[in-house]
């Protein structure tokens, strides 16, 4: 009996050095986990992947499986490369590097048929741009969401008159089910071609041996077929689930708007009270999520529009003005008019302040950057017009922006036949639901001057803005462009036609925009959104959202935006009043309603009328998810999104390295057998010294 007390005392001692290597082992592996997985691994930091987006009837864009899609490298420079991918290789499926050139919809049809032997796709930046254009938005953007129908101009209708964006070859309204990537970063794009040249490329067109170079990426969408499909299962998850999984979100954001004279926001204006309102868009959008620079398409109206606000604030007698003038920067336009709709839907709902009865005329700023010589084209409805009284208004309104302009050489406004539509514009929501006077104001007299509408290459170069390369950031920040100066004299036109639609008289004349506001906002929306100005205007909190590349101004789901931030506090600023307020007051909104702060190098507190008013389609609001009255896209949800090279061996080797993995597992199964089936005569416990037995 003393023996096997003694025995068995010593065993957990005898154990306690194996668990503690065994402890140690474990512990090094997972301290070399990460440095292996480097070692294997070069993750591509500076893509930006094509999401899925959805409305009441498709879905559209890109996604993965849920592990991820790999394929072997192949680098397309020319049309003719993509044989190799098609037919000729042997080892599909295949990750095709496209050269940005060659990103066109005759292209992508061609993989969209073959996705047994395409596992993604990897699309480099075309520099310079393309110069024949590239837009894969469609040829007659927001259709069916506008003023026209079939009821209302029908011959109008569906661009019947006017295809807008001709060069729209609808890519971005595509369904893939295969991974689509942008690589952002030249160097990183470098990497991958000099693995390709070191692994894949063979010399005389022969096959290229194992190991290749490979790529894998993640992209996998929860959200399929529409938004009605989406939302419901949303709604559902939501409703019996205490950890729902969200599949989809609405595309939502912001409006920015301001009014020249304060009013309560509280109630609703008086009928006799008139509003002259000025509009234009603050989104865009590219065929790869958050890449949206949106130069022509939406930065060069909003950036002249700020300008017009700061001059028109400007003038001494804008608080006696017979009528108030608000200025809206609608977000979501991109996508049938989400804002704008929205904004229309509240008015008529009373809750907004403004009310669609106090509209007295409405001008929008369109594209207006790249102009033919000295023009800027006057669109108008031609249908409203057909009531008399509505004619005579938006006559008077023309002959007040040409007044306007003839102190302005630089400018020369230029009327339209009363036959042709309007373009795609905010204008047109708000038509649909009364017939105002309006204007939208553009570039172009027929189809777009933009060659490169709501694409990636819509950029600072795209409207000639440039700067000596001499120039440090900060002297490149006060370089007045070309672009600007032409902008400045825009926005100095619709700021003394806004003083006389509004009721002035006798200041009109001495309106005038500033040059350096717009050459800073240019620079700072489409070069470097980190710089010393809109450092200063930002709350501080507020400044870690601005990167040292360009502001990007696609919707989203994740409101505001960046975009929307900047734009409310830089219209805060430019029409703003500085106030004598402490810190404490200024940061504390119930103390001191409508105060935006700005606590730079010179603290001070700003009191101004702008305003943040949800873009959410009423679609979901009245949870219509199949509505073909209001716009209805969602973006779909994801865990992962990611782009990664490595080296990969041939099947054969794969197959080999699994069975002789196995075959180890095996035997260490049966010695593990064995060894347990005689550990009573391999293992004998030692004697205690002195232990005796009877």
């Amino acid at each position: 009996m003393a023996a096997a007390g003694g025995g068995s005392a010593a065993g957990p001692g005898s154990w306690s050095p194996l668990r503690l290597v065994s402890f140690c082992v474990l512990l090094a592996g997972f301290c070399r986990g990460n440095s292996v997985e480097r070692k294997i691994y070069i993750s591509l930091n500076k893509t930006a992947p094509c999401v899925r987006l959805l409305n009441a009837t498709h879905q559209i864009g890109c996604q993965s499986s849920v592990s991820g899609d790999t394929g072997v490298i192949h680098v397309v420079e020319k049309e003719e490369d993509l044989q190799w991918v098609l037919t000729d290789g042997p080892n599909p499926p295949y990750v095709v590097l496209l050269e940005g050139a060659l990103f066109t919809r005759n292209l992508m049809e061609k993989l969209k048929g073959r996705t047994s032997r395409i596992a993604g796709l990897a699309v480099s930046v075309a520099k310079p741009s393309p110069t024949a254009g590239f837009s894969p938005s469609v040829q007659c953007p927001n259709d069916g969401f506008g003023v026209y129908s079939n009821s209302y101009g029908p011959e109008f209708a569906h661009c019947r008159e006017i295809q807008w964006n001709p060069l729209g070859d609808g890519l971005a309204y595509e369904d893939f089910s295969f991974p689509i990537f942008l690589l952002e970063d030249e160097n990183e794009t470098k990497v991958i071609k000099q693995c390709y040249h070191d692994h894949n490329l063979s010399p005389n067109g022969s096959v290229p041996t194992f190991p290749l170079c490979a790529m894998q990426l993640f992209s996998h969408m929860h959200a399929v077929i529409s938004t009605v499909t989406c939302m419901r299962r949303s709604s559902i998850q939501s409703t019996f689930s205490i950890n729902p999984e969200i599949v989809c979100d609405p595309l939502s954001d912001y409006n920015v708007w301001s009014l020249l004279k304060p009013i309560n926001i509280s109630g609703a204006l008086e009928p006799d009270d008139r509003v002259v309102v000025a509009a234009t868009r603050l989104d865009s959008r590219s065929f790869f999520w958050n890449v949206a620079p949106g130069a022509e398409s939406a930065v060069a109206s909003f950036v002249t529009q700020l300008a017009a606000a700061e001059a028109l604030q400007k003038a001494p007698d804008v608080a006696t003005l017979p009528r108030n003038v608000m200025f809206v920067f609608f977000q979501g336009e991109t996508f049938d008019y989400i804002g704008s709709s929205r904004m229309v839907y509240d008015m008529e709902k009373g809750k907004f302040p403004v009310q669609l009865e106090n509209i007295d005329s409405f001008v929008e700023l369109g594209q207006v950057a790249l102009r033919n010589s000295l023009e800027l084209w006057m669109h108008t409805d031609p249908m409203s017009q057909k009531n008399e009284s509505v004619q005579n208004q938006v006559e008077a309104l023309l002959s007040t922006l040409e007044r306007s302009g003839a102190g302005v050489p630089a400018v020369e406004l230029r009327r339209l036949d009363q036959s042709q539509p309007l373009p795609p514009s905010s204008l047109q929501r708000f038509l649909r639901a009364r017939n105002i006077s309006g204007v939208v104001l553009a570039d172009h007299s027929t189809v777009f001057h933009n060659r490169y509408y709501q694409s990636i290459y819509d950029t600072a170069e795209s409207i000639n803005v440039s700067y000596p390369e001499s120039q440090s950031p900060e002297e490149d920040l006060n370089f007045v462009t070309d672009t600007a100066k032409a902008l400045a004299d825009v926005a100095t036109v619709v700021g003394r036609a806004l003083y006389q639609l509004a009721g002035g008289t006798n200041f009109s004349d001495t309106i005038q925009a500033d040059s350096r506001t717009v050459t800073r906002l240019l620079y700072g929306f489409l070069v470097r959104a980190n710089n010393s100005w809109f450092q200063s205007i930002l709350r501080q909190d507020l400044r870690s959202y601005l990167g040292d590349g360009p502001l990007q101004h696609y919707i989203a789901v994740s409101s505001p935006t960046n975009t929307t931030y900047v734009v409310q506090y830089a219209l805060a600023n430019l029409t703003g009043q500085v106030v004598d307020l402490t810190r404490e007051q200024c940061q504390d909104p119930s103390k001191v309603p409508n105060e935006n702060k700005d606590t730079d190098r010179l603290p001070h507190c700003v009191r101004s009328t702008a305003r943040l008013a949800r873009a959410l389609s009423p679609a979901f609001e009245l949870r219509q998810w199949g509505s073909t009255e209001y716009s209805t896209w969602t973006e779909s949800r994801w865990k992962d999104i990611r782009a990664r090279i490595f080296l990969i061996a041939s099947r054969e080797l794969e197959f080999i390295t699994l069975m002789v993995g196995f075959g180890i597992l095996v035997f260490s199964l049966v010695i593990t057998y064995c060894i347990n089936a005689k550990a009573d005569v391999l293992f004998i416990a030692p004697r205690e010294p002195g232990a005796v037995s009877y």
